[in-house]
């Protein structure tokens, strides 16, 4: 019996003790909710940004902007320099032109807003570009249009003189975020010199295609 009471009395004691350190922990939090809220608007800040680390003062962050979320395709290969004037940007599409022709739209689509589906293709691009006319030029793209939509395996190809060309897609599947991605293989011919390039793409949620990697 006396050991029973002696150990109601310990559970007793630890439990006015825990009380009290609560008690003096919400008293110690109150008082620091009341210096907060004695700051000014404009101490408040000052007081965070003290806190961090000596690096980060200093810093301004702005918000992202649309054109920041734009990526450029990873490229695989030699390495090629894109002019400032070959590039550019309509809605959220990078549209890219080291070789070839510059002019809007893409393939038989004369104007950016009824070519942005497939703008972005102007990222698989081929050297061999620069013998070929303007018409030569939208034809490919021409093929390559089709090609997105095209079966699995089936080449699409396009004659014009004595230039030729082909697409195929490769094959298909799923991203990590479910987007559904095709892998192009482009083929120009021009007086006996081929060239190749390959390139990935994926569709958005907007229809308009966006090309993740190329190579050559």
């Amino acid at each position: 019996m006396a050991r029973f009471l002696c150990f109601a009395a310990i559970l007793l004691a630890a439990g006015l003790a825990a009380m009290g350190g609560a008690q003096a922990a919400s008293a110690a939090t109150g008082e620091a909710l009341g210096t907060v809220q004695k700051m000014g608007d404009a101490d408040a800040p000052r007081q965070l940004a003290d806190q961090r680390p000596q690096r980060e003062r200093g810093k301004v962050r702005r918000p992202p902007r649309d054109r920041d979320r734009v990526r450029r395709p990873l490229h695989r290969g030699p390495r090629r320099a894109v002019p400032r004037h070959r590039h550019r940007r309509y809605r959220n599409v990078i549209v890219v032109r080291p070789y070839g022709h510059w002019y809007p739209g893409y393939g038989h689509f004369h104007l950016d807003s009824d070519a942005f589906q497939w703008l972005a293709f102007t990222a698989i691009t081929l050297a061999v570009l620069d013998l070929l006319n303007e018409s030569q030029q939208r034809a490919h793209e021409a093929a390559q249009i089709r090609a997105t939509t095209a079966p699995i395996g089936q080449t699409i190809v396009w004659n014009d003189g004595r230039v030729s060309g082909a697409v195929t897609a490769l094959r298909d599947g799923t991203s990590t975020t479910g987007r559904y991605c095709r892998e192009f293989q482009q083929t120009v011919t021009i007086g006996g010199r081929t060239e190749q390039a390959y390139g990935t793409a994926c569709q958005q949620p907007d229809g308009a295609w966006e090309v993740v990697s190329t190579r050559n």
